[in-house]
């Protein structure tokens, strides 16, 4: 059952987040762009802070040794963002092109599994777009198996790391499909090949699920690790690109959707616990 509702979650994590994303960047959705970062930030930290460290500090762990993982993870997941960017920094000798501008393109530290996919935007043309996806690809691999991770240690746990996955995803998915369109005028095409990248998430999760079965004793450290990756997403990379001068209103709905992203993982809690007592 524990495997089923992994298969489950990170389809919906993996495939559900990009075609949310081309919603949003080829339809006339994309106006909630902004929206979405709101929506993704609050969801992340809400499920990383109420849910995630919550029950890795309750397995009886030393304290100190969580916070150290947690302060490890986001150090790590830190100088992983800093070796992409020199990486791309050396690899790229131009300039970003202006006419790729998208609201999305300044996202550049997804969580650490890899982070080729996010540096590229605006960068590379045709010839980066394998790179996008190999580097999609891990990172969605990554995914699945912090999804598997919560979703052995509780299930409601694991709906609300899939949403949250979901949520941070979508414009991620949106820069890639952006860099892939760069190199071809064709829509569904870019769709299919970022759609068989967010699929890796399931992979991942079969895996996981192998993995943190196989080493259950150490779950709370997984817990915590995949908290470190969720703060590092919101703190590092979604917050900074809502921190522009803005109108009183437009302030205001960022406020209200990070408020929504909050209170939506804290009902999926509630109507989870319930479920499961």
């Amino acid at each position: 059952m524990t495997l089923l509702a992994i298969l489950m979650g990170t389809l919906a994590a993996g495939i559900g987040s990009v075609w949310l994303a081309a919603l949003l960047s080829f339809g006339a959705l994309g106006r909630y762009t902004q929206h979405m970062l709101s929506l993704a930030a609050g969801a992340l930290m809400a499920t990383a802070f109420m849910h995630l460290l919550p029950e890795a500090f309750e397995s009886g762990i030393e304290p100190h040794d969580l916070f150290l993982i947690l302060l490890v993870g986001l150090v790590f997941f830190f100088l992983l963002d800093k070796a992409e960017l020199w990486h791309h920094g050396h690899e790229h000798h131009h300039e970003p092109d202006p006419s790729l501008g998208h609201p999305v393109h300044a996202e550049h530290a997804h969580h650490g599994h890899d982070h080729s996919h996010g540096h590229n935007h605006g960068k590379t043309r045709v010839g980066g777009s394998w790179a996008v996806l190999a580097g999609d690809s891990v990172h969605c691999f990554g995914d699945g198996v912090l999804i598997a991770s919560a979703f052995i240690a509780d299930v409601r746990l694991g709906a609300i790391a899939s949403l949250a996955v979901l949520a941070h995803e979508v414009p991620h998915h949106m820069g890639d499909l952006m860099v892939l369109r760069a190199g071809t005028s064709n829509k569904r095409a870019a769709l299919v090949k970022v759609s068989l990248a967010g699929a890796v998430t399931t992979l991942g999760g079969a895996l996981g699920y192998w993995l943190v079965d196989l080493f259950h004793d150490y779950l709370p450290y997984f817990l915590v690790v995949a908290s470190s990756s969720f703060v590092y997403v919101a703190l590092a990379d979604l917050i900074p690109q809502l921190q522009k001068h803005l109108s009183a209103r437009q302030t205001a709905a960022q406020i209200a959707w990070l408020a929504f992203g909050i209170g939506l993982v804290t009902v999926m809690s509630q109507v989870g616990g319930h479920a499961h007592g």
